[in-house]
């Protein structure tokens, strides 16, 4: 899905989208839309909505087609109970500027329309039905040094629309840019700008915000600029060039404490044959001291980089796409096994865990929003930074809607030594096992996890990176291995 334009939405061809334009704001005050798009009445009354694109921690995205002449788009609906602070407000607006400031780059999804209602906020915009980038490389018989740079210039292109804009994304990984199509033609778009914000050079931002694997050593030191986009940038590229990334560990503390210090590693195969020049090119972008590293014009015009320069077009090795493919799946099943793991046990096996559930979630809603659990916190004389509130909140939500229900906070509470009993994985393994004969096959999981919105492509991916011996299901063994976070 995505969004984008400046002060008047690029559209696309064939006219407006339903609803842009030409009617007075009808969009909340608290929200202060008005002047940013000229938008009102009922969002069905111009857009028919059709299935679930996608989850997230404020809501959901639907595909949406015009009811004048079916041309599809993606509406992102925003549960206002969601927007519990004037921050979230906030952050809502600020991204639908953003977008809007954005707009005209090619590589940059486009927002059309946003309407209010009583319960949501619904952004129409540009849909991305073409899937993830590493989805779209992995499927790819063939991929080079020099497709790679193609990628990268598309990549680093959008961040330099950015900061010449006075735009910082702080959240570049490659599940932010979409295909526009399934063509072979399909344009490459980023997308979620949420944790976009407006910066002044010379004024640091110090939120700790992005995701693992990609953010910048100073982002963790609190204090950074743009500069931390090129970062995000590098660990794509080396991902694209040998299928890990750079910085990991088996917790997010390991993963950071890597960022801070660990050498970048280029004797590992295949970087003893990956040209010199692509090696550069990521040395440049991963220099941990940000007033070194190459901004996003500099890498643009790099020999490696540049259109026509010196990427080979020679194979890479085809290991090199299995391995983007296993990183980029979410291990979903995982998430899920324990939270039945977690509805299986006793009550004296969860002892204090009910009645901690209760205590948090004050309004009897049935689900802890992450202002009960600040609150809780708070209580308790721990006051965690906002950021660290809504991750651990984002960890546990497991299917998407940005709480945390009762069975999501025990299969986050739970102790480990619990979830590994041969009894509880038993049970867990047979609710998948569908058939009863010994094996959780493709079809099985795609029946058992289709509750929560995920495609039959995902689950591919799911069975290869869980089914070590590679015969297109998981036993019982590698079903414990996944749980236990250990290799057969």
């Amino acid at each position: 899905m995505g969004c984008g334009d400046s002060k008047q939405a690029s559209q696309p061809s064939g006219g407006k989208p339903a609803g842009a334009g030409n009617r007075s704001a009808a969009v909340s005050k608290s929200l202060n839309l008005r002047g940013v798009l000229e938008q009102t009445g009922d969002v069905r009354d111009f857009y028919t909505f059709s299935k679930v694109l996608g989850k997230g921690n404020f809501g959901v995205v639907h595909l949406v087609h015009d009811k004048r002449d079916s041309k599809p788009y993606a509406c992102k609906s925003i549960s206002k109970r969601k927007l519990v602070s004037a921050e979230d407000v906030e952050d809502v607006r600020r991204e639908v500027q953003i977008l809007l400031h954005l707009a005209g780059h090619k590589n940059v999804v486009q927002i059309y329309g946003a309407f209010e209602d009583k319960s949501y906020i619904h952004l129409v915009m540009e849909c991305c039905a073409g899937g993830e980038l590493f989805d779209r490389i992995a499927d790819q018989g063939h991929f080079s040094e020099r497709a790679a740079a193609e990628v990268m210039r598309t990549l680093v292109s959008v961040v330099n629309h950015c900061h010449t804009m006075n735009v910082i994304h702080r959240d570049l990984k490659p599940e932010n840019f979409l295909l526009s199509s399934k063509g072979k033609d399909a344009v490459l778009k980023a997308t979620d700008f949420g944790l976009s914000r407006f910066f002044k050079e010379g004024e640091p931002l110090d939120e700790i915000v992005g995701s693992p694997f990609y953010v910048a050593p100073e982002v963790l030191q609190r204090k950074y600029g743009k500069e931390a986009d090129i970062w995000s940038c590098g660990v794509i590229l080396y991902i694209l060039l040998c299928g890990f990334p750079p910085f990991h560990g088996d917790t997010e503390k390991k993963i950071f404490e890597s960022v801070i210090s660990k050498p970048l590693d280029f004797q590992s195969d295949p970087w003893p044959k990956i040209s010199e020049p692509a090696k550069d090119c990521v040395r440049r972008m991963l220099q941990r001291d940000p007033k070194r590293r190459a901004t996003a014009a500099q890498i643009l015009q790099h020999e490696w980089m540049r259109e026509n320069g010196v990427a080979s077009d020679k194979a890479i090795e085809m290991e090199v796409l299995a391995r983007i493919r296993k990183f980029s799946a979410g291990n979903r099943l995982k998430k899920e096994a324990i939270k039945l793991i977690g509805s299986m046990l006793p009550a004296d096996e969860i002892n204090g865990l009910r009645e901690m559930f209760m205590e948090i979630d004050e309004d009897k809603s049935g689900a802890i929003s992450a202002e009960e659990f600040a609150q809780a916190l708070r209580k308790k004389g721990n006051n965690l930074p906002e950021e660290d509130i809504q991750r651990i909140i984002r960890d546990a939500d497991i299917d998407g809607d940005g709480t945390i229900d009762y069975e999501e906070f025990i299969a986050a509470t739970i102790n480990q030594n619990k979830l590994e009993r041969e009894e509880h994985l038993k049970k867990a393994f047979e609710h998948f096992d569908l058939n009863g004969d010994g094996m959780i096959s493709h079809d099985e999981l795609v029946q058992s996890l289709s509750n929560l919105g995920i495609k039959e492509e995902q689950v591919k991916d799911i069975v290869k990176q869980v089914d070590t011996d590679g015969d297109g299901s998981i036993d019982y063994n590698e079903f414990c291995c996944m749980i236990r976070d250990r290799e057969l």
